[in-house]
């Protein structure tokens, strides 16, 4: 199943989409990145890294190259704890 079905089904049942934006907010404070040291990596504006962090996208290939800037997989974000 491909992430984009498992965030889709992640995002329907138990992980909401602020609960994906705090847990990239989260991964991204605990490598020591700034907003716009995200941006730079992954050319998202930051405005949208903003916006995926406030869980107001969720956007599946923006969470994807959050992951991959990050080193870490996509499902970080939707794992319930």
């Amino acid at each position: 199943m491909s992430f984009k079905k498992n965030l889709n089904k992640a995002s329907d049942a138990t992980v909401s989409r602020v609960s994906i934006g705090a847990a990239v907010k989260r991964s991204r404070e605990s490598h020591g990145y700034t907003v716009d040291d995200m941006s730079v990596t992954t050319g998202l504006t930051e405005t949208e890294i903003s916006k995926v962090e406030l869980g107001a996208d969720t956007d599946p290939v923006k969470l994807q190259r959050i992951a991959a800037a990050l080193q870490v997989s996509p499902t970080t974000f939707t794992a319930t704890h």
